[in-house]
């Protein structure tokens, strides 16, 4: 019997890796797509580190969001797509145009694709960003209900560029799908084993906090998850007949302080203690840091904010069940220090 094909995008990324382990784990083929025959190198890598041995069901295919050269080719044949790959977030941008056209034009462009090439589903994915941001005075949970409020003027390019990304998916399904079925994963800070020292920019705080570069933190809360149940989500997303159409939220539930993060880490790597911050920085220091630095924007947007999360559809809707918010952050500690990353 000829195994399902699953398209996923961008295979060298920290969460994209973890889903075609899983998949070629589940007995998937799986064809990935990378912007350089360079990084093949280091997606096998990962894959072995993550104890795959046998590489004769991953293939991989050189395609670029910004660019529509190679999408038909990589979705022949295949039954679902699962798009993770979405255009560097660029932290000194000039203009937010520079963020939000490729993240719209590239969903498009591989919705557009699978639809043309019979794919049977595409599992997109998001980012919470699409859901907390602009938000007033919250009090309860974050659900899949919930949408960024455009409106409002100070919400970050990059939050920008997610909710638009996938509201132009949604719209695109909508309009002209023909009958392609769409679900979306929205995490929320994605914790959890790194599988090389090439590895993703989102854990790079971990990184910091052991290494003692961060002397103190800002007052910024965050709902934490592991990338392999992440990549679980994506899975179940994929397969359940009750996902199409839906959004999921891939959240433990659990809110942290970054402070809370640090005294994980401190408890769990007595080692390392020493180095973890212990200060707090004032939203009103790192505010006015921002109108400086554009690199501090992003956290300027959110110290201070409430951020609960709820991820009661996934457990009743698919049966999802994820590891604690620790159990993941200590995870991405011990894989940092098991493979020399942090120094």
């Amino acid at each position: 019997m000829k195994k399902q094909l699953v398209v996923v995008t961008g295979g060298s990324g920290f969460i994209a890796v973890h889903i075609i382990l899983q998949l070629l784990q589940q007995g998937y083929a799986v064809r990935t797509t990378v912007r350089s025959v360079e990084k093949e190198g280091i997606v096998k890598e990962m894959l072995a580190t993550g104890g795959i041995k046998d590489f004769s069901d991953l293939s991989f295919s050189q395609a670029d969001l910004t660019s529509d050269k190679n999408w038909e080719d990589t979705m022949s044949g295949a039954t679902y797509v699962i798009h993770v790959a979405s255009p560097t977030p660029k932290l000194n941008f000039k203009n937010p145009d520079e963020m939000i056209r490729p993240a719209v034009d590239g969903v498009t462009r591989v919705l557009r694709a699978s639809r043309d090439n019979g794919v049977k589903r595409v599992v997109l994915t998001s980012a919470y960003g699409a859901v907390f941001a602009g938000h007033k005075n919250r009090t309860t949970p974050y659900t899949e209900k919930d949408w960024s409020n455009l409106d409002d003027k100070n919400i970050h390019p990059y939050q920008r560029s997610k909710t638009m990304s996938e509201m132009a998916a949604w719209d695109f399904i909508k309009k002209e799908g023909n009958g392609l079925e769409l679900a979306a994963v929205n995490p929320v800070g994605v914790m959890g084993p790194v599988l090389s020292a090439k590895y993703s920019h989102s854990n790079t705080q971990i990184q910091q906090m052991l290494e003692g570069k961060i002397k103190s933190l800002p007052k910024v809360d965050s709902g934490y998850v592991d990338v392999r149940d992440v990549a679980s989500l994506h899975i179940l997303a994929m397969t359940s007949d009750e996902a199409n159409g839906e959004r999921f939220l891939a959240t433990t539930g659990e809110t942290l302080s970054m402070m809370e993060v640090a005294d994980i880490l401190r408890e769990a790597f007595p080692k390392y203690a020493a180095n973890m911050p212990t200060k707090l920085i004032p939203n009103s220091v790192v505010k006015l840091a921002a109108i400086k630095d554009p690199k501090l924007r992003m956290i300027a947007s959110i110290v201070g904010k409430y951020a609960g999360t709820s991820n009661d559809k996934a457990k009743k809707l698919l049966g999802w069940n994820p590891r604690s918010a620790k159990t993941a952050i200590i995870a991405t500690a011990q894989s940092m220090i098991d493979l020399g990353i942090v120094k």
